[in-house]
């Protein structure tokens, strides 16, 4: 079968899982959703923070932007060196004990006293926040073949809402009770989550390993992208996308904050509020997956996201013209997500964590990309260039789509 190529050059270690031994039931796959969307808001919780946590501990402007550096650098490894475990250890365990570190981190940030203490404990925060990868692979496992663009498309719509009302929420929970009842109240949910995956993720012998040593599956993940065409192509896709969704969420405080609007770091946090839209883009996204329609979604999403960019242009004339930019965006990055996630799964379901946590690797460099190049962009020619930037970085993946034909594996070929 053509679009089963991939599956007979399988190497014997990535053939370990053969079908889910766990009938994974609603209520799970939602609980899975709240997971995932609570480890990855730690993540973003210091953007609208950033200012007060400086001047409460006494750091320098340069210090205080490191900050989000130095998470982003601890998630970017998590991905490559922590991710890939789930091939080769009980996958329940390793979530547990991940989720418990953070509880520890999470207390460090809220407790901390020092720039270097608060750097150490954001460093370590993102690193251990790639547990949200470890459960998104896990949920892939666990569901039937034919039904797993519905999961991935459910759970991934949990780590878009934790994504997009993370800065609202810590926003205001800060003008409540200050910026360290942000990290203290997340440590707390993080750890009540512990105990019901604990309780509630199916024992050791339900999800079965592959038998790598650790060197050995690192490398093996290098290998995955040497050897799969597919994995590449949406390993760029995942690239260009989260770099256009970058450029826009990175740097759209900045007109925000300016004339004519003036509007304050509250209202700014609350525009998160729309993208919840790709909350409904992800589900939708793999629904029509499992239909086999991946290469159309895809497409008709990446439009979407070229077109976007015309309405967001305006948005020093409209709020009306970035509320629908906003929106436009965000169903489409979501759509294309949830269909490469999907797609690379399908690929070695028995290198699940390698495929997913190689795959994200290429979504935090777009990530980095956009906002460095957005930010800096924004100073020297405004606002009209750095929506020509996300434009371009849409537009190159259409034509990156227009241009590949590459078959797609298993139940989400298209014909």
């Amino acid at each position: 079968m053509p679009g089963n190529s991939e599956a007979a050059t399988q190497r014997p270690e990535d053939r370990s899982e053969v079908g889910p031994a766990f009938v994974l039931p609603r209520g799970v796959v939602l609980l899975f959703a709240v997971a995932c969307g609570a480890a990855v808001a730690n993540v973003y919780f210091s953007q609208p923070l950033l200012v007060t946590m400086g001047h409460d501990l006494a750091m320098s402007p340069a210090l205080v932007g490191s900050l989000v550096t130095l998470t982003q650098v601890g998630y970017g490894l998590g991905l490559f060196f922590l991710v890939p475990l789930g091939d080769v250890v009980d996958r329940r365990r390793l979530i547990v004990v991940q989720l418990l570190l953070l509880v520890v981190a999470l207390t460090v940030i809220a407790t901390a006293r020092s720039a270097a203490i608060l750097l150490a404990g954001m460093a370590a925060m993102g690193l251990l926040a790639v547990v949200t990868q470890t459960l998104v692979a896990f949920a892939a496992s666990l569901a039937p073949p034919a039904g797993r663009g519905r999961v991935v498309g459910t759970v991934t719509s949990g780590v878009v809402s934790g994504i997009l009302l993370a800065r609202t929420a810590s926003g205001l929970l800060a003008d409540l009770a200050g910026w360290r009842s942000v990290y203290l109240a997340s440590a707390s949910l993080t750890a009540l989550l512990a105990l019901v995956l604990y309780r509630v993720l199916p024992r050791p012998g339900d999800a079965p390993t592959t038998a790598l040593r650790y060197g050995q599956l690192l490398r093996s993940t290098i290998g995955l992208f040497a050897r799969e065409p597919l994995l590449r192509l949406r390993a760029l896709f995942g690239l260009l996308i989260f770099a256009a969704f970058s450029t826009l969420w990175s740097s759209v405080a900045l007109p925000l904050s300016e004339a004519p609007y003036f509007l304050s770091h509250s209202a700014i946090g609350a525009l998160g509020l729309l993208g919840v839209a790709g909350a409904l883009a992800a589900t939708l996204a793999g629904r029509l997956n499992d239909r086999g329609l991946s290469r159309r979604t895809t497409g008709t999403a990446l439009t979407l996201l070229t077109a976007s960019w015309l309405p967001l242009a305006f948005t020093r004339d409209s709020l009306w013209a970035l509320f629908l930019g906003v929106i436009l965006l965000d169903l489409a990055v979501q759509a294309v997500h949830v269909t490469n996630q999907t797609l690379i799964y399908a690929l070695h379901p028995g290198a699940g964590s390698r495929l997913i946590g190689g795959y994200m690797v290429f979504y935090s460099i777009g990530s980095a990309t956009g906002a460095i190049a957005a930010t800096s962009l924004y100073t020297v020619a405004g606002w009209g260039a750095v929506c020509a930037l996300g434009a371009a970085f849409s537009c190159l993946a259409l034509a990156l789509w227009a241009f590949n034909r590459h078959p797609t594996p298993g139940p989400a070929a298209e014909s």
